[in-house]
């Protein structure tokens, strides 16, 4: 530094203050609606090609991410005046029954991959008998209140 910078002190608004990484909150991550479709661990992937000149359907029983390998994709959504072509490498989010037809038109077939949240065996019986338990549970302390 030169003797003229020294000898001028800079305004208090231009001084930065020594940053230690303690003194700082860590930058606040803004929340994107597609965070709701991020899959947690464990996932499930189904791997597949889709034929050059052929049309696959397929309806995706919770949500999912299609990403496409290989070659561009076309895909229709159900009730959707739009078509989506996916290159290489693109994903696209899907909502839960949501059906879907895949079709290229390249000279190879394309590689799909579809993933979604790991579900337990018997998850959804699971579900359905807390759920019968609790009714079950209402009615004994709705008629044990009434006598």
């Amino acid at each position: 530094m030169d003797d003229a910078s020294q000898a001028s002190p800079q305004p208090e608004s231009c001084r930065a203050a020594p940053a230690t990484g303690f003194d700082r909150a860590p930058p606040a991550r803004p929340s994107l609606e597609s965070d709701r479709f991020d899959h947690p661990l464990p996932a499930q992937s189904v791997h597949f090609a889709v034929p050059p000149m052929r049309t696959l359907t397929l309806r995706v029983k919770a949500p999912a991410a299609v990403r496409v390998h290989g070659a561009i994709v076309w895909i229709t959504r159900a009730r959707s005046p739009y078509d989506h072509w996916l290159r290489p490498g693109d994903t696209l989010r899907l909502e839960r029954n949501e059906r879907i037809w895949l079709s290229t038109e390249a000279a190879t077939p394309a590689r799909v991959t579809i993933t979604t949240a790991w579900q337990p065996p018997f998850a959804k019986l699971r579900r359905w008998g807390e759920r019968v338990a609790v009714r079950v549970a209402k009615l004994a302390l709705r008629s044990s209140q009434e006598a």
